[in-house]
């Protein structure tokens, strides 16, 4: 039996790195020789309170998986096996995974909203992920990427579709203001996808100053620490009454009111990040203020152009990545990293090394 080192979760707090055995591809599937993956927030809460997103209690139905899992939905590598029934693909094209999975069963594919589709599944938490040599994803989520796009860019094209879908569904309009609370990876991309699609001022506050120095050096407009006074008021004062717009990659209470407080009448929320924990919101003040609040999933139809504004340059998502590690060390020099310094930012792991 040829088996393969992989990371896997077992419970909250205990990820294994493990040997296990390589998997087969289906008719329809792709094996992938993965070659640069990254953590992620949702593997981070997967670590320190999952399971989440893990089907533990009862199967994932669309493809009956459960219970230990191998991480990882953010990568890129080589296709090394094609399944019988693939077409358009070969061994050796250079691909990202989309790791959506679609209910063929569900209205939402017809029409093309697939990231809508229930029950919501993605590789690496519904499927085994991208934190082995190999893995075995559906034929539908492979996107080529060319020659001139690095492997280490390809990591970070799913975590960068989350962030061009979010600004996309905002309407954001070209001059117009933009405000991020949350600077980790999502909310540092959204600076990025919010500055390619034209916005004028772009405001980040967090709480961690690395991180804003960060903002900063990505092309933020402004960073305030979240921590400092009448942070609303020095956004009204930037702004000359309120942002045009409000994307909430940090996911709290205190993010959303901040924001929601932020906006110019007639302004739009965003809400980008996964809540904990269930948010209050004063209804009133959202209809006389007709402000419109919108949450989003994932992405959509969006990871041609994602490819295509890495490669051109447009969004450099090389500038987020703090470290490059071994999948060997993936808990204590990635996990444990992440949840005690906040100073690093996007860890990728080098699984070819």
């Amino acid at each position: 039996m040829a088996t393969m080192k992989a990371a896997r979760w077992h419970k909250a707090k205990d990820i294994r790195v493990e040997d296990v055995e390589i998997p087969t591809t289906g008719s329809q599937q792709v094996k992938i020789e993965v070659q640069f993956a990254g953590i992620c927030g949702s593997d981070l809460h997967e670590y320190n309170h999952g399971p989440m997103l893990i089907p533990v209690d009862q199967a994932y139905p669309l493809n009956g998986h459960q219970g230990v899992t191998t991480l990882g939905h953010e990568f890129a590598g080589i296709i090394s096996e094609i399944g019988t029934d693939v077409n358009n693909l070969k061994v050796g094209d250079r691909v990202v995974v989309e790791p959506l999975f679609r209910n063929p069963e569900s209205p939402f594919i017809s029409n093309g909203e697939y990231n809508l589709s229930e029950p919501l599944g993605f590789v690496g938490l519904t499927s085994n992920g991208g934190f082995a040599k190999y893995t075995v994803v559906e034929d539908y989520m492979i996107h080529k990427i060319p020659d001139s796009m690095s492997f280490e860019q390809g990591a970070l094209v799913e975590p960068a579709a989350v962030a061009v879908y979010s600004v996309l569904q905002s309407g954001l309009k070209m001059g117009q203001s933009c405000l991020v609370y949350g600077a980790g990876p999502i909310g540092l991309l959204c600076v990025q996808a919010a500055i390619a699609a034209g916005a004028s001022n772009v405001i980040v506050v967090d709480i961690a100053e690395k991180r804003l120095e960060k903002a900063k050096e990505i092309g933020a407009t402004t960073v305030i620490n979240g921590k400092s006074a009448d942070v609303v008021k020095q956004i009204k004062t930037l702004t000359k009454g309120g942002v045009d717009i409000f994307l909430d990659a940090a996911g709290v209470q205190a993010s959303f009111d901040g924001g929601i407080k932020s906006l110019k009448n007639g302004g739009t929320a965003v809400l980008v990040a996964l809540f904990g924990k269930s948010v209050t919101l004063d209804a009133f003040d959202q209809v006389v203020r007709e402000i419109t609040i919108k949450g989003i999933i994932a992405y959509r139809n969006i990871f041609p152009q994602v490819i295509d504004l890495i490669d051109s340059g447009r969004m450099d998502v090389e500038k987020l990545v703090t470290k490059r590690i071994k999948l060997d060390d993936i808990v204590t020099g990635g996990f444990e990293e992440l949840v005690s310094n906040p100073e690093q930012v996007k860890i990728l792991i080098d699984i070819k090394g």
